[in-house]
């Protein structure tokens, strides 16, 4: 633009004004030094336009200019925050265009320049209507295990199936895999988050982005990928963790990562101490039952560490659900409060209270507490994380702490003293439920409250959910082997991966034959899950470890009277393949598993 000398600089970012500020009196140092003026106002609406020539936007766009309708504006992304700040300006300068719409939408007149990527990059505010090609996609689940891989197998393949490129980016237990560079995310038309826990998407502000659950983008691949080039939007600072979409019965709608997300996200978390754990105190019981009692004996120090990693268990659980709603403001509050429900011996319960009440706290005080913006930089590092864990400690101990740790007592003393008939029934529903959405809600609620009664040591249940939850894959196995002239080769061939899922605790590998014939699988799943968790409840088979399948039998003492825990798995699955393998329909051509990940 030509004859600009007086520059208006507007600092706009709801997540980060701070950086917004920072970046914007970066900028205007540099506009002194090339011999502009400059004003910095937090709103634009009340500015003298008489006294403006052109107006810079610093983080999320304006919905309104009031009275500086029809000056040159131009936006700056706070992705852009590492770029040459000269550079940044001048080309701000000369994209700037004259508004007489709405900023955000461009639905009438002529959209605002906006840059996304690099000073050179070409300023537009309007995702491409071409017909996008490249993709890039991050698959994540709770316990970064199956879905995880499954999904990321799918999204590949479903790819390949459609024409499309593709760069997936797996955040399993092990850390993130084939991590996306600069260079796929920039030539990405589309990002596509396949995950059921919070994941971190500073990188992909400026792209269009689609959200879905990893069950969605395994069982409904097509149907994701046409979604995403319908209903991906273009992610803003503002909108980061606003809209989610999430596939449900065959439905997609949007909605706000809710109670369900963040209670994994803090599980996810949290699981790595239980399994860490619970193996090292199995491992101090190779010495001997009560070796660990002798001090300075090996078998002390390993339970010492076992126990070091089950006192952490609760304040990561606490912490991370706090995370998950309000980021790393809600962090703090949240450990404490996590540390405070393991002192009053409220448990896991005391826990998932606690990291819900600083998740939304620390989002509440974030969210209404306004203050100068010298001051904005002391919000996230001492006025939330200081207020915050204030109400939450004070809550804990004085209101929330001791009725929480009654019931949890209550719920402990139940557990310990039930009878055989009620711990028959509740290894049986525990089971039942690990079979009937494969690795979806259900499945992980029961597989959630199994986890968090490792506090209590009350270790029947988690024998009984991860038996029940072998027997989905383990049964399909064996029904591609007792009706094998049922099944097509490519079935078969899946039979064969579902079988070695199943033994690694994995059931999601009876999703390509849950996905394709429902009404016959999740029915035999059951019968042949609530099997096994009822005998594991006779056998009174106890496990130390959340995770492993029939390989943490090879840890002395991780489960108890394992030759009868076998045979309860063994009883179940059998059931489950036979019932399946008779009831399957007859198929001359059965429909390929070629395109369903195994």
């Amino acid at each position: 633009m030509q004859d600009i000398k007086h520059i208006l600089f507007i600092p706009h970012s709801s997540t980060q004004p701070i950086n917004a500020l920072i970046l914007t009196r970066k900028l205007a140092s540099v506009a002194t030094q090339l011999g502009y003026e400059h004003f910095i106002s937090e709103s634009a609406k009340t500015f003298d336009a008489s006294a403006v020539d052109a107006v810079i936007v610093v983080g999320e766009p304006l919905k309104s200019v009031g009275k500086l309708q029809g000056k040159p504006v131009a936006n700056i992304h706070l992705a852009n925050a590492q770029q040459d700040a000269q550079a940044l300006l001048t080309t701000a300068l000369s994209h700037a265009s004259v508004n007489e719409a709405d900023l955000e939408t461009g639905q009438a007149g002529e959209p605002a320049a906006s840059l996304s990527s690099s000073p050179s990059s070409s300023p537009s505010i309007n995702p491409s209507t071409s017909d996008p090609t490249r993709f890039v996609a991050i698959t994540a689940c709770p316990t970064g295990v199956a879905h995880t891989f499954m999904a990321a197998e799918a999204l590949e393949q479903g790819a390949a199936k459609l024409g499309y490129e593709i760069e997936v980016e797996t955040q399993g237990s092990v850390g993130a895999k084939n991590i996306l560079s600069d260079e796929d995310i920039e030539q990405a038309d589309i990002v596509i988050l396949a995950a059921d826990i919070e994941v971190n998407t500073d990188r992909f502000v400026g792209k269009r982005v689609y959200r879905c659950s990893t069950g969605f983008a395994l069982k409904q691949t097509d149907k994701a990928f046409a979604q995403a080039i319908t209903e991906a939007k273009v992610l803003t600072a503002a909108n980061q963790a606003a809209d989610v979409s999430s596939g449900a019965q065959g439905a997609e709608k949007k909605e706000k990562a809710g109670v369900y997300k963040h209670l994994l996200t803090g599980v996810s978390f949290m699981l790595p101490m239980v399994v860490a754990g619970g193996l090292l105190i199995a491992l101090s019981f190779v010495f001997g039952i009560e070796a660990f009692k002798e001090p300075g004996t090996l078998a002390a120090a390993l339970k010492q560490v076992g126990d070091a990693a089950f006192l952490l268990m609760v304040p990561m659980l606490s912490g991370y659900i706090a995370y998950s709603i309000a980021d790393r403001p809600g962090l703090a509050p949240g450990l404490i409060g996590g540390v405070l429900a393991s002192q009053l011996q409220a448990g896991f319960l005391g826990g998932i209270v606690s990291g819900f009440l600083a998740g939304y706290v620390a989002l509440l005080i974030a969210k209404k507490l306004k203050m100068p913006a010298s001051l904005e930089a002391l919000k996230p590092i001492l006025i939330i994380p200081l207020l915050a864990s204030l109400i939450v400690g004070l809550a804990m101990i004085y209101v929330i702490g001791n009725p929480v740790a009654q019931i949890f007592e209550a719920m402990q003393n139940f557990l310990n003293n039930m009878g055989t008939t009620n711990a028959v029934l509740m290894g049986m529903v525990l089971a039942g439920m690990m079979c009937i959405d494969l690795g979806g809600p259900i499945n992980k609620a029961a597989y959630t409250f199994t986890v968090g009664l490792l506090t209590t040591q009350t270790y029947m249940p988690m024998a009984a959910t991860m038996a029940g939850g072998m027997v989905p894959a383990i049964g399909m196995g064996i029904a591609t082997l007792v009706a094998r002239n049922k099944f097509s080769q490519p079935e078969r061939d899946a039979g064969k991966a579902a079988f070695v899922l199943g033994l690694c605790f994995i059931s999601e590998g009876a999703i390509p034959f849950a996905a394709k014939d429902p009404i016959r699988v999740i029915p035999s799943c059951i019968v042949g899950g609530v099997l096994t968790g009822g005998l594991v409840a006779l056998f009174n088979n106890q496990l130390m470890a959340p995770h492993g399948g029939v390989f943490v039998l090879l840890i002395p003492n991780a489960i108890t009277q394992p030759m009868l825990y076998l045979l309860a798995i063994a009883a179940g699955s059998i059931v489950t393949g036979v019932v399946y393998a008779v009831v399957k329909k007859r198929q001359e051509a059965a429909p390929s598993l070629e395109t369903q990940p195994v």
